[in-house]
């Protein structure tokens, strides 16, 4: 194994441009929210305040993130986006103005939501790209395309926040923030530049009618509750380490915990995406799932600082199989004029998840301790568990009359031989034991 898998991928014509562009903006996006309660605190002296602006965004991004997503598959990632960034540039601008004229805490907070609400998921818009890039003979390397992702991701929610602590720290914090939503617009316009690999729209495609743009399927709300517990489980271990350290006197040690769960992440991320995995996918989630369930039993039992050290790496090494499963499980449960709103979805469940352990986990830490916010932690990843091994028989699977060399033509082999198109599903087969999987990105032959 080597890294010389991941240089492939990106000399695919087009993907590192994509890529590389969606990664300046994500650092931009992982600044933001803490840069927001850098500005607001840095003004009010409250950290109340700065809590209550943040969460408006944070909400604000959660609910309007699909909507902006549902555009974007409707309408193409070059016309919509452009606009959002616009949007989201005056949003900024207009927070920043609302904190230096000190106005109200409910007018910051009106702030904090419409910047939260015009911020794009370039996450989700790449890893679309990837999606509508790594077609038919070429899907194999999509796991590995996620894996990158999930490693772009790390790094930036690794990067950002640091630097704009740093800059915060120097007493000009609205630097930090002026420099994330740069980093958002410059890197998000850059990002719908790229033309050439912007996937296919709904009407583009000639899909109009309800079916074929739902989401509304069983396999893909089992992974929308798999990232909810994600959610929860990042969310209660924040607040849980947290406590752990203070309760052992050693309040710096948890920013070394956080650091040793972060590089054991990112070493299982890299190694994941560069074998090519036989197991089919809903199988791997349900072994990654597990292995989380099992990894958070030390978490229970840790004694010292050393102690849970080890057992959050444990834990950390399950977080990106399971994230990268989980874009791959959804790529195969909707249709593609959707994929990009079925993205964004998962990541908004994860937010909530993490928002509403924030409170759960708060409350059992202070009535029984760290330990009982762990247990919080425990108690997600065994319900996600549950849900990957019992709920993910719901994915779809073709028709038996829909033979597999059949599914396999090429869609302009179908016109030339004269045949007329219903707006159906065109099916792929993925996994091993011969499994085959829904993959609905076009047209299918009457017949």
């Amino acid at each position: 194994m080597s890294s010389a898998t991941y240089r492939t991928l990106l000399r695919t014509p087009g993907a590192a441009a994509f890529f590389l562009t969606a990664a300046i903006g994500r650092v931009g996006i992982a600044m933001t929210g803490l840069g927001v309660v850098w500005l607001v605190h840095a003004r009010t002296g409250s950290y109340a305040t700065a809590g209550l602006v943040t969460g408006g965004f944070a909400v604000a991004e959660a609910v309007a993130g699909p909507q902006l997503a549902r555009l974007i598959d409707r309408f193409g990632q070059t016309r919509v986006l452009p606009s959002a960034l616009l949007a989201h540039a005056g949003a900024v601008t207009t927070l920043l103005a609302m904190v230096a004229a000190g106005t109200p805490d409910w007018l910051m907070t009106a702030g904090g939501v419409l910047a939260g609400a015009t911020i794009p998921q370039l996450g989700a818009l790449s890893a679309a790209r990837w999606a509508a890039l790594l077609r038919d003979e070429r899907a194999a390397a999509l796991p590995t395309a996620f894996a990158l992702e999930s490693l772009a991701n790390q790094l930036a929610y690794l990067a950002g926040p640091a630097l704009v602590s740093i800059v915060g720290a120097t007493g000009r914090p609205a630097v930090g923030t002026t420099l994330a939503g740069a980093l958002v617009v410059a890197g998000g316009l850059c990002f719908a530049a790229q033309r050439r690999t912007a996937p296919l729209t709904a009407s583009g495609a000639g899909v109009h009618d309800h079916a074929s743009g739902s989401l509304l399927r069983p396999g893909f709300a089992v992974l929308v509750g798999v990232n909810l517990a994600i959610g929860v489980f990042f969310g209660a271990t924040q607040i849980s380490v947290t406590a752990f350290a203070v309760e052992h006197r050693v309040a710096g040690a948890a920013a070394a915990l956080f650091t040793v769960s972060g590089c054991a992440s990112l070493l299982a991320g890299w190694l994941y995406g560069l074998r090519r995995w036989r197991t089919a996918p809903r199988v791997q989630l349900a072994v990654a799932a597990a292995a989380l369930a099992a990894g958070c039993l030390p978490l229970l039992v840790a004694r010292s600082p050393v102690e849970l050290g080890f057992a959050i790496a444990l834990t950390g090494l399950a977080i990106p199989p399971l994230l990268v499963l989980c874009s791959v499980l959804a790529e195969l449960a909707v249709y593609r004029v959707v994929l990009t709103q079925a993205f964004v979805w998962l990541n908004s469940a994860s937010a909530a998840g993490s928002a509403g352990a924030a409170a759960v986990a708060g409350w059992a830490v202070g009535a029984f301790g760290a330990h009982g916010g762990f247990a919080v932690a425990a108690l997600a990843a065994g319900v996600m568990a549950v849900l990957a091994v019992t709920g993910l028989r719901a994915l779809p699977v073709p028709p038996a009359a829909l033979g597999t060399e059949l599914a396999r033509q090429p869609l302009d082999a179908v016109h030339e031989a004269g045949q007329q198109p219903i707006r159906f599903a065109r099916y792929r087969d993925v996994g091993d034991a011969g499994e085959q999987f829904a993959q609905h990105d076009g047209e299918f032959p009457a017949g």
